[in-house]
């Protein structure tokens, strides 16, 4: 058994950690930290987590872990690595965008970056529409055929925002609505650009991204597509020889949809040739495989532990 301590269990991502925690075959949760929620129990809090009522949030717990994950808001994962002394042998796993492009933090994608983060002390988790557009994405730039112009709409459930309040977050607002929001902008676009120049040092063509928002909770679905002279047969030969090892990422002929994934930690991925375009979908359950699920795996895989351990998660298909 290890002991795993979270920074920041009060919000989406660490309550998500403390429900996959909690069942770990591997896991003791040693601490929980919350400013905010300091004093309460775990169970007053998530209250679907009635099991833990004789855990507690602390506001400064002795960091005394085998394992520790950083589920803040981003920008502040960095001031609390300034502001406290981790040791040595602690390993630290961050759930915010701090360290995505910081060398000294290995990138948490396990499609592409597995023998890195066996022998890591140091994860940065990808960014949820990250992880669905590189996934859709890795097979081309392993092979050396991305040279087109990448587009890419994608659309995430409202727990993608966080918990804090915000217009958009409110309930009368989201419902039976949608938005773009930071059209080619979004901060998640030079952590892809990053990992696809890790594969295809030469790439140097544009990534145009529309994200946006859902009148749902869970999941992202990405819609990619860019000129490509692959045929079909190709196609199918390059996405099923990439993840043909892989747990949690599949490859399907199927139209893929979010009920396949939500609850899980799988990503599904669709690759269809249209005219002269290659068309990719790919979806994923953002708080799991996009946030707190792959931290697990990343976490297994680190402490050399069966990769799917404390992930075996099934879909609501109603």
């Amino acid at each position: 058994m290890i002991q795993a301590g979270i920074i920041g269990g009060g919000g989406y991502t660490g309550g998500e950690l403390l429900r996959l925690l909690a069942f770990h075959p591997k896991v003791n949760i040693a601490f929980v930290q919350s400013s905010s929620q300091a004093g309460k129990s775990v169970a007053s809090v998530h209250d679907d987590l009635f099991q833990l009522k004789d855990l507690f949030f602390s506001a400064n717990p002795p960091l005394k872990a085998d394992v520790l994950f950083l589920c803040m808001g981003h920008g502040k994962s960095s001031v609390f690595m300034r502001e406290n002394v981790i040791p040595a042998h602690v390993r630290c796993i961050d759930l915010g965008n701090d360290f995505r492009l910081d060398s000294t933090f290995v990138y948490g994608l396990p499609e592409l970056n597995r023998d890195h983060i066996r022998l890591a002390n140091r994860i940065a988790n990808p960014g949820c529409f990250a992880s669905a557009i590189q996934l859709a994405l890795l097979p081309f730039a392993a092979d050396q055929l991305l040279g087109k112009t990448i587009h890419v709409h994608a659309i995430t459930g409202s727990t993608g925002a966080g918990q804090a309040l915000s217009e958009t977050t409110h309930f009368s607002w989201r419902s039976s609505n949608i938005s773009v929001y930071k059209a080619f902008d979004h901060q998640h676009i030079p952590e892809i650009l990053r990992s696809l120049k890790q594969l295809q040092p030469e790439f140097n063509q544009d990534l145009h991204f529309i994200p946006m928002r859902g009148d749902f909770t869970r999941g992202i679905l990405a819609s990619v597509y860019f000129e490509s002279d692959l045929s079909q047969a190709d196609l199918d030969q390059l996405f099923y020889a990439y993840y043909k090892d892989q747990i949690f990422t599949k490859v399907t002929d199927l139209n893929p949809h979010l009920k396949m994934v939500v609850n899980t930690n799988h990503c599904v991925i669709q690759v269809k040739k249209q005219g002269t375009c290659v068309h990719i979908i790919s979806v994923l359950d953002n708080l799991l495989k996009g946030a707190s699920g792959q931290a697990v795996q990343n976490m297994n895989l680190m402490f050399d532990f069966p990769e799917n351990d404390g992930l075996h998660l099934k879909s609501a298909a109603f």
